[in-house]
């Protein structure tokens, strides 16, 4: 059972999720990777791609180019797991305005009971 904590921490991690998401369409540079994911800092999106790539969801190929070139990719183990990704994108696309009115109605209710 802890192990599968662990797999679920880390593919559960809103950084690891929207990773996999921007890479969807193919491979990407770090830097276009970095602009596909709002709000990730350089760290962040550096320590996320290490450890995403240590359980085998991204690979990380780098080009003997000058300037060197790197790329990002999701592995076929990912690819299974951007489905389900995907279906949670979806289902939290279709049911934000409802949360935020209970989000809303929740803080209503902690600020009359104050």
């Amino acid at each position: 059972m802890e192990f599968i904590r662990q797999v679920l921490d880390r593919v559960g991690d809103k950084w690891s999720l929207l990773i996999i998401v921007g890479l969807e369409d193919g491979p990407l540079r770090y830097t276009d990777l970095q602009r596909n994911v709002p709000g990730i800092s350089q760290r962040m999106l550096s320590l996320t791609l290490r450890q995403l790539q240590e359980d085998g969801l991204v690979t990380r190929t780098a080009y003997a180019e000058v300037p060197p070139r790197v790329e990002y990719a999701l592995t076929p183990l990912s690819r299974s797991l951007h489905e389900i990704v995907k279906q949670l994108f979806v289902w939290a696309a279709d049911h934000h305005e409802e949360i935020r009115a209970h989000r809303a109605r929740a803080a209503e209710t902690a600020a009359a009971s104050r």
